[in-house]
C-alpha cells in the first residue's frame, strides 16, 4: 500500500505534536517546494533519501500501433529518482 500525503500529514502530527490543519500545511509546502524546483528545471537532493533529476528527452520517431503510422515523438523533460546508498541498504534489509 502506499503512503498518502494525509498519513504523512498524520505522523507528523503525533510525532511532533503539530495541529492537523498545520501538519497538512507543511506537507503541502514541501511537495510544492520540491514540484516547483523540478519545474524550474533544478535537482532536488534529499541527504540519506535520493535525489530526484530532470533529464531532457530528445525528439524521437515512434508507431502508432493501431494504424502503423511512423511519427516524431517530441522532445519533452522526464523526472527520475535514485535512491541513496543508505536507503537502498534499508530496503534490501
Amino acid at each position: 500500500m502506499a503512503l498518502t500525503k494525509n498519513e504523512v500529514a498524520e505522523k507528523i502530527q503525533s510525532g511532533l505534536g503539530f495541529p492537523k490543519n498545520q501538519s497538512v500545511q507543511i506537507v503541502e509546502t514541501l511537495l510544492e517546494m520540491i514540484k516547483s524546483t523540478l519545474a524550474s528545471g533544478d535537482d532536488v537532493l534529499v541527504s540519506g533519501f535520493g535525489k530526484f533529476c530532470v533529464k531532457e528527452k530528445a525528439e524521437r520517431k515512434g508507431r502508432n500501433p493501431a494504424t502503423d503510422e511512423d511519427l516524431m515523438l517530441p522532445a519533452r523533460r522526464v523526472v527520475t529518482f535514485k535512491c541513496s546508498g543508505k536507503l537502498r541498504d534499508k530496503v534490501n534489509e
